[in-house]
């Protein structure tokens, strides 16, 4: 079967959707949606229409939303009445209100919702969280994202917890398959705009990790690593380039008086080659087969993408709290 796709969105990311859905098997990438008036008439071929209407004429399965997020609810809201399957770009809405209202108007139509959370799909988070499974590090001690660099021209109307800290919260939970249980945070705004754009973030899981986090737009630097220390070493993914290191605790026994306890030795590290599949292929792939199959298989759940959004409204309310505090000593 030949699924008929959409696209809503012509923006970076749209433009990077147009290119994987175009070479997508089992897939006929029909036309896409975008409002402005700037846009030229056909991508790669593609028709472009100016209204969601003329999209849905065409008579597509599902629909990508890669669309600025304060339009997250009406274009779902659209796309699920018209029984339309959708992957919409995290986060899933401005709001854990709307995002709600999106998971359960999609669970109410039988209709699969994905959220656009790529790392998930990057190679090294993969290889990390399989090897976590097969108990590579025994019990996890703690998860430390790195998430910074440059402010994206392209961003308006969220701020970095939403938009890039929204891949933190959603890779450590299911890197490590536990529930955040709770979060505190520190902000700054530092840009002049009205959202935060820097962010330091601890949580605690449901299985007794803790977390770290450190998110901003404001490094001339672009950094991506997940540190996942445990019982038996430590694993670091660059999801930059793709790389999963394991750094192993040492089997050697050093000696040490009990009143100098100096922690775990060091051992041996290895680095390892990974089938390095673009990411956003990958999540393509996995919603495509969703659809086929009726049901969500590999994706990032309508649900899951609500509860980031829950944890990041508390990080945002948190900071803000504390910047409050601070300002009124």
């Amino acid at each position: 079967m030949t699924l008929r796709a959409g696209l809503v969105g012509l923006g970076v990311m749209g433009r990077n959707h147009a290119r994987v859905l175009g070479g997508l098997d089992g897939v006929d990438f029909v036309g896409i949606f975008d409002p402005a008036p700037n846009v030229p008439d056909t991508v790669e071929g593609h028709p472009v229409v100016h209204e969601l209407d003329e999209l849905i004429a065409l008579g597509i399965d599902y629909a990508i939303v890669a669309a600025p997020t304060v339009f997250h609810l009406e274009i779902g809201t659209r796309l699920a009445e018209a029984g339309i399957h959708a992957l919409i770009e995290k986060p899933v809405a401005s709001t854990a209100e709307d995002s709600r209202a999106l998971r359960d108007l999609f669970a109410a139509k039988g209709l699969v919702g994905g959220v656009g959370h790529i790392e998930r799909y990057n190679p090294a988070l993969q290889a990390a969280r399989q090897r976590i499974a097969d108990g590579m590090l025994g019990e996890i001690y703690q998860i430390a994202t790195r998430r910074q660099g440059p402010f994206p021209g392209r961003i308006a109307d969220v701020g970095v917890i939403k938009d890039l800290a929204s891949h933190d919260i959603d890779l450590t939970a299911w890197v490590a398959q536990q529930e955040f249980v709770s979060v505190n945070a520190r902000t700054t705004h530092r840009s002049g705009r009205p959202h935060e754009d820097m962010v330091v973030a601890v949580g605690t899981l449901s299985g007794g990790t803790i977390t770290s986090h450190t998110v901003n737009w404001l490094t001339p630097f672009k950094e991506r690593v997940t540190v996942i220390t445990g019982e038996k070493g430590v694993l670091v993914a660059d999801t930059l380039a793709a790389d999963l290191t394991y750094f192993e605790n040492g089997r050697i026994q050093v000696s040490w008086d009990p009143g100098e306890f100096r922690g775990v030795a060091e051992g041996d590290s290895t680095r390892y080659a990974l089938d390095r599949k673009e990411p956003l292929r990958a999540e393509h792939e996995a919603f495509r087969d969703s659809v086929l199959a009726g049901e969500a298989r590999d994706i990032v759940t309508f649900e899951e993408g609500t509860r980031v959004v829950e944890i990041a409204e508390r990080m945002v309310a948190d900071g803000l709290v504390r910047r409050v505090g601070l300002d009124s000593v």
